[in-house]
């Protein structure tokens, strides 16, 4: 079921399989970041509850935040799992710069769809990884390490040609990451762009000016909608009640909570639950 697996003695771990559907193990891991890449045919799943399709050669990330189900498979799919005490994304993050892009709390997924190029390069990966998967020594857990960081990096520079990121545009796609990355950190007390522009020392007008020259939503959307992903996540997976959504979110009451809420979904928070939730509450 696993084509490798690795527990170190820090609580590393880092696996690559071609059937994470039928590993319950991994799947039930909250801890693991993943990228998914469909190699043959195409894949069915849902995240967050959001039904999504990958056809060949696509490929998503996903941090431990997000829920994700699989709902059918035809063909063949890699999935490429680590945690942070093998790997941290936020400790090295100047090495590999994918925290806050591909990686973030949102459920907006970003789907890299790969040249054959690209896919010649991270099937390179893949190739060197399993190699290395078969060595037993003690200079193992660092090699691997290094095959992830450049299987990281290769999809960062993927989706920054996806995202149409230049050289020169490189400092200002900086900031927009550094926004995402303090909106998964203070969402729950900050949720005004101000709050932020005080953060990143920069006016609110000119981060606005900025997302808009990166082609991405605007900062207060950013934050709307990261508050949102947890506030359903919240409602499809724990028995919590809106009141203690609202608090846990840090609104001021519960109406105002269900104001941002309809704002958002267009559904009120007991619709959206009643419609969403059959089987999804653990007890």
């Amino acid at each position: 079921m696993i084509d490798y697996q690795l527990n170190t003695r820090l609580n590393g771990n880092l696996a690559m399989t071609f059937c994470f559907h039928e590993n319950k193990a991994l799947q039930q891991d909250t801890t693991l970041y993943k990228f998914i890449w469909v190699r043959s045919g195409n894949l069915t799943l849902e995240i967050d509850h959001i039904p999504i399709q990958l056809e060949q050669d696509e490929i998503i990330s996903l941090t431990p935040l997000q829920h994700i189900e699989i709902k059918s498979v035809e063909g063949e799919y890699l999935t490429f799992l680590f945690n942070s005490n093998f790997y941290c994304i936020f400790g090295h993050d100047d090495e590999v710069s994918c925290n806050g892009f591909l990686f973030h709390g949102s459920s907006q997924v970003m789907k890299l769809k790969l040249s054959p190029e690209q896919s010649a390069n991270l099937n390179d990966i893949i190739r060197i990884f399993r190699q290395e998967s078969a060595v037993r020594d003690n200079l193992q857990e660092e090699m691997l390490r290094i095959i992830l960081k450049r299987f990281i990096i290769t999809c960062t520079r993927i989706a920054r040609e996806k995202c149409g990121v230049t050289p020169e545009q490189e400092k200002a796609f900086d900031i927009v990451r550094r926004f995402y990355i303090l909106v998964d950190q203070h969402f729950r007390e900050k949720k005004q762009v101000q709050d932020y522009a005080d953060l990143l020392f920069r006016s609110p007008k000119t981060l606005s000016n900025l997302f808009a020259s990166c082609g991405v939503p605007s900062p207060l959307r950013i934050i709307h909608e990261r508050i949102e992903s947890e506030a359903k996540r919240l409602l499809l997976y724990t028995p919590k009640s809106a009141k203690e959504i609202s608090e846990l979110l840090g609104f001021e009451d519960l109406s105002t909570f269900s104001r941002f809420f309809k704002k958002m979904t267009g559904e009120s928070v007991s619709d959206f639950r009643k419609s969403n939730t059959t089987g999804n509450i653990a007890n």
